[in-house]
């Protein structure tokens, strides 16, 4: 592997205060890469940058629902953007259709599609100027099935990989690359309950049958970080199930 990949380049990371994200800022800066670390808790960036004191890290609190707070990460950057992490997102409550809390499917949305998708537009100017540059958004296995999560959430991860996908013709030509990550089981601290008898009835069941294993962010982390490098040159409009063979089922 080579350990400076992101040597000169500027890499924004959302989620970054835990999880997923927090690995992912972390491997990016450990591989000579800046990191616009952007998460919604001060606190989690705050033990961020003291774990990790001689990274390039910059953090930025913020909402990313919010206009403001994506031109705060973008204007943090200090300068061209090479590479966007969408790891940032939420869970729903389980609730099949005839269920939906409709405040919870609109933050869910939110989050996971709209946030993603305005992150992307935010980004994509300066890679064109560019002719390159690579995203990588993360979607889950509910995006590859619908026996993972509820109506919304699901909804929300089926469209980021629609989005991703489209994304990658539209500017495939133009050198910017766009790919998913799909995770299965990860030790996060998002969380996530059955308020629904009907899915804990259908899924639980299945959950238990299914789920291969629990995989560590760190995992994770090492295939967005390799989609965000110039190593996966050659790749774009994928979607990468890193779910231990969930997938396979």
């Amino acid at each position: 592997m080579n350990v400076a990949r992101f040597e000169g380049k500027t890499v924004i990371v959302t989620g970054a205060g835990s999880g997923i994200g927090k690995a992912t800022a972390v491997r990016v800066a450990n591989e000579g890469g800046k990191v616009v670390a952007a998460d919604v808790v001060a606190d989690r960036l705050d033990e961020l940058k003291a774990e990790n004191p001689s990274a390039d890290i910059v953090t930025v609190v913020g909402d990313i629902r919010s206009d403001d707070d994506i031109a705060a990460i973008l204007a943090a950057a200090g300068g061209p953007v090479q590479g966007l992490a969408n790891v940032a997102g939420v869970m729903d409550s389980f609730q099949p259709a005839h269920e939906i809390d409709w405040a919870q499917w609109d933050f869910v949305l939110a989050v996971n599609l709209t946030a993603t998708a305005k992150l992307m537009a935010a980004v994509l100017p300066g890679m064109l100027d560019a002719d390159a540059g690579s995203i990588v958004n993360v979607s889950s296995e509910a995006g590859l099935r619908g026996s993972a999560a509820g109506a919304a959430y699901t909804a929300s991860k089926h469209a980021v990989i629609g989005l991703s996908k489209n994304s990658a013709v539209m500017y495939g030509k133009k050198g910017i690359r766009v790919n998913v990550v799909a995770p299965g089981a990860v030790q996060t601290n998002i969380q996530a309950s059955f308020a629904s008898a009907l899915a804990g009835e259908v899924l639980g069941p299945l959950m238990q049958v299914v789920i291969p294993g629990v995989a560590q962010p760190e995992e994770l982390a090492a295939s967005i970080a390799w989609l965000l490098s110039d190593d996966s040159s050659n790749v774009n409009g994928a979607v990468l199930a890193n779910d231990g063979g969930w997938s396979a089922v």
